[in-house]
C-alpha cells in the first residue's frame, strides 16, 4: 500500500468511508490511491489543472491497477465533477484564497450539490476558508494543526449538516462564543481573531498553535517598525491597523498561556 505524508494521512483519516470522493488539485494522486488501496473508498475522482501532474496522476492510477476506480480528470477546480456526483471534496496544498475561489465557483455552478463533506488544507490564509464556510452556512466541525518538514499546516473539516442536528444559529453561538477566553477584548474584537486562529484550535491551545502565532506577532512587529518613519497617511493608517491586530493577538496568546498554566 502506498505510504502518505503525515499531512495527507490526516486528511485520509478524516474522509468519510464508502463514499465517492473528489480530490481537487490531486497532483500525483497519492491520496486517491491510498483511499482505494486501503478500501476506505470505492471510487475517487482526481482533478488536476496542470498537464504535468495530470499525466502523473494517470500514470499513478495505471501503475496501481486502479484505472477503473481512480478517475483522473483534467480541468479547473470543481469543473471536473458533475452536480450530485460526489459526497466528499478534498482540497489541499493551496492558498486559502485560491481554495475559496474554487469553492465559490463550484457553488455558483451547482457543483457542490450533493456534497456532504469538505476536507480543506490551506497552506496560508486559513481565515478566508473559515469566512467562506460561515457565509455559506457550512458547519466547521473539526480543526487540526500539525507540523511536517518544518512547515505548519491546518486542516479544516466541514459538513453540510451538524452531527448533533444543531441549527446554524445554535452552532455558531457555541463555536464563536469567546466567553471561554478571560480577555478584556470585546466579542466584536475577538470574533475576527477566532476566524484567524481557529475556534477549535484556540480552545485546544496546542503549543504548535501558540508558536505559530508568536511568530506572526514577530512579523507584525517587524512590519510596524519598518513603517514608523513613513509620513504618508496611508502608511500611518496601515500601521495603526497592524498594531491593533498585533495587540489583539498578544492579548489572546496571554489568555491561552494563562489557561495552560
Amino acid at each position: 500500500m502506498i505510504k502518505l505524508s503525515k499531512r495527507l494521512q490526516k486528511i485520509a483519516n478524516i474522509i468519510h468511508p464508502n463514499v465517492v470522493v473528489a480530490d481537487i488539485g490531486s497532483d500525483h494522486a497519492m491520496l486517491p490511491t491510498y483511499l482505494l488501496q486501503s478500501g476506505k473508498s470505492q471510487q475517487v475522482i482526481a482533478g488536476e489543472l496542470n498537464q504535468g501532474p495530470y499525466y502523473a496522476a494517470k500514470k499513478q492510477a495505471a501503475s496501481a491497477g486502479l484505472t477503473d476506480k481512480l478517475l483522473v480528470r483534467h480541468g479547473d477546480g470543481l469543473n471536473v465533477i458533475e452536480s450530485g456526483e460526489v459526497h466528499t471534496v478534498a482540497i489541499s496544498g493551496m492558498g486559502g484564497n485560491l481554495i475559496t475561489e474554487i469553492l465559490q465557483e463550484g457553488f455558483d455552478k451547482g457543483k457542490l450539490n450533493g456534497v456532504k463533506q469538505l476536507v480543506l488544507q490551506p497552506n496560508v490564509t486559513e481565515y478566508a476558508i473559515r469566512d467562506w464556510l460561515d457565509r455559506h452556512k457550512w458547519f466547521l466541525v473539526e480543526e487540526y494543526i500539525l507540523e511536517e518538514d518544518g512547515k505548519v499546516y491546518e486542516i479544516l473539516h466541514a459538513t453540510v449538516e451538524h452531527p448533533e442536528q444543531l441549527t446554524y444559529e445554535e452552532y455558531r453561538l457555541q463555536l464563536y462564543n469567546s466567553s471561554f477566553l478571560n480577555s478584556s477584548l470585546s466579542a466584536t474584537e475577538l470574533e475576527p481573531i477566532l476566524f484567524k486562529m481557529g475556534p477549535y484550535l484556540i480552545r485546544e491551545a496546542a503549543p504548535l498553535l501558540l508558536e505559530k502565532w508568536q511568530q506572526e506577532i514577530e512579523k507584525l512587529n517587524w512590519i510596524c517598525s519598518q513603517m514608523t518613519t513613513s509620513e504618508q497617511l496611508e502608511a500611518q493608517h496601515k500601521r495603526k491597523v497592524f498594531v491593533q491586530e498585533k495587540e489583539r493577538l498578544e492579548e489572546v496568546l496571554r489568555c491561552l498561556s494563562m489557561d495552560k498554566r
